[in-house]
């Protein structure tokens, strides 16, 4: 499947070769076994660490590769076009953008003291924000932080909380401030790094229909001691902090998307050239060659746009709606040539052996987060069209 060729330069080719080269290693058989038994890719997550992967778009001074969002969205789209699909990407994912709002709002001493552990791989983190009564209306989070002496203490309960299970710190929001004693509603959060205690959090995986290699769980919160030192930035700002990254996290997860919809539409075409069926491979007949005709223009469409998003963030640009509308072409996209990918196999898409089943219950998560395709659309309505918020 080609690649959009306006972004790339020598180093950028050569980064979609390493990264494709390590990914390699890692084949379906060892994604499939994962998954059926539910155990985390610490091999994969490790090998990417060791080679340097996760800081690549984290400042040199504190180890990383000092690249940009673009270079990112090239790394995480070979990943997601890799046998791994979604689970690899996941595995990976918040070590990318996560501690974005680190690099911007945190402290020299936290700077220098967390980002070489998580680039390095040393620590693992999650990303504590969404709530089960809250969902995308994060100012109304319940979780509390109550200052005490030197330290805060966290009550609460998270959803949704990507690899706790196997993370030794969290980025996580809680509200500092009662939210009828703040001007507005996204006032009064505070953003903390800190640690998973287990001696007063209680992490319980929830099962799913996908990406099973990687946990997804609700984290409750029972007396966890926060130091003040934990605390990223001012207190009550950590609303706009996380801000900070999700432009880059909408970007990112559109390129994994779009890699994943490769993928897909490789078996696909594969399958339908060497599938004979009334003495003719089924690729000759045009309701096959139209849908794949059709998934790859969508997903060529959505790179470019998932680019160009890249490109305004890495120029510090707006790009809200850019990123926003990339998260939603790439959704839509990838889906497209999942599906497509499914019906051309038919029954053996259906099968374990061809590995789309696997690839198509991952690609359904990317309709629903980090993001609906529905809040997109609002945002784009107000922010772009000028139209009157309607939630």
């Amino acid at each position: 499947m080609s690649y959009a060729a306006i972004a790339d330069t020598p180093d950028r080719v050569a980064l979609r070769e390493a990264i494709r080269s390590l990914c390699d290693r890692f084949d379906d058989a060892y994604w499939a076994e994962l998954d059926r038994t539910h155990t985390f890719p610490a091999a994969f997550a490790d090998a990417i660490a060791s080679a340097g992967w996760l800081g690549i778009a984290m400042p040199p001074e504190y180890g990383g590769a000092g690249l940009g969002v673009t270079e990112a969205a090239i790394m995480m789209q070979t990943i997601g076009a890799s046998a791994g699909a979604f689970a690899a990407c996941s595995t990976v994912h918040i070590n990318i953008f996560g501690l974005h709002s680190v690099v911007r709002h945190g402290s020299e001493q936290q700077k220098r003291d967390w980002l070489p552990k998580v680039i390095s791989g040393q620590w693992r983190t999650c990303f504590g924000v969404t709530e089960p009564d809250a969902g995308l209306d994060t100012a109304r989070i319940k979780t509390r932080a109550v200052r005490e002496g030197d330290h805060y203490v966290v009550h609460g309960q998270k959803i949704w909380t990507s690899t706790a299970q196997h993370s030794q710190k969290v980025l996580l929001l809680a509200r500092t401030t009662p939210i009828e004693q703040c001007a507005r509603p996204i006032d009064g959060l505070s953003l903390f790094f800190t640690d998973l205690d287990p001696a007063t959090v209680r992490i319980t995986e929830i099962p799913k229909m996908g990406r099973h290699a990687v946990d997804s769980n609700q984290v409750f919160y029972d007396g966890l001691k926060v130091p003040l030192d934990h605390l990223i930035g001012v207190e009550g700002k950590g609303f706009r902090y996380i801000l900070d990254s999700l432009n880059a996290e909408r970007i990112l997860n559109a390129a994994e998307v779009i890699g994943m919809g490769r993928r897909c539409l490789a078996v696909a075409v594969r399958y339908a050239s060497e599938r004979v069926v009334f003495g003719r491979p089924i690729g000759m007949n045009q309701s096959i060659q139209h849908p794949l005709a059709q998934c790859w223009s969508e997903l060529y469409a959505a790179e470019l746009m998932t680019l160009h998003a890249a490109q305004l963030c890495d120029t510090q640009q707006p790009c809200g709606a850019q990123a926003n509308a990339a998260k939603y072409l790439a959704a839509d996209a990838g889906f497209h040539a999942a599906d497509r990918a499914m019906r051309t196999l038919g029954g053996m898409g259906y099968a374990a052996e061809f590995h789309v089943e696997r690839y198509f219950r991952e690609m359904m998560a990317t309709q629903l987060a980090p993001v609906s395709r529905e809040m997109i659309l609002c945002h784009i309505a107000e922010r772009e069209l000028g139209l009157p918020k309607s939630y």
